[in-house]
């Protein structure tokens, strides 16, 4: 009898599980694109290159240092 790293015995036991499913592909998938949208086109639309914006290219950690001062005066 073979000893097999818990690090293969996991992956076996997600892969097993993975390919037996059904419905749970569907599932994963709509968690995925949810995921692309949130991360991905929200970020690109809602938080935009502030510090790239403002900051000399460079200087991005002196901008940064000097915001932090400023507001915590």
């Amino acid at each position: 009898m073979t000893h097999r790293s818990f690090l293969y015995r996991a992956f076996r036991l997600y892969y097993d599980g993975f390919r037996s499913m059904t419905l749970g592909k569907t599932l994963w998938a709509i968690i995925i694109v949810k995921l692309i949208i949130i991360f991905v086109v929200l970020k690109l639309f809602f938080f935009p290159d502030f510090i790239g914006q403002h900051a000399e290219e460079g200087r991005e950690a002196e901008f940064v240092a000097g915001e932090m001062i400023e507001r915590a005066e």
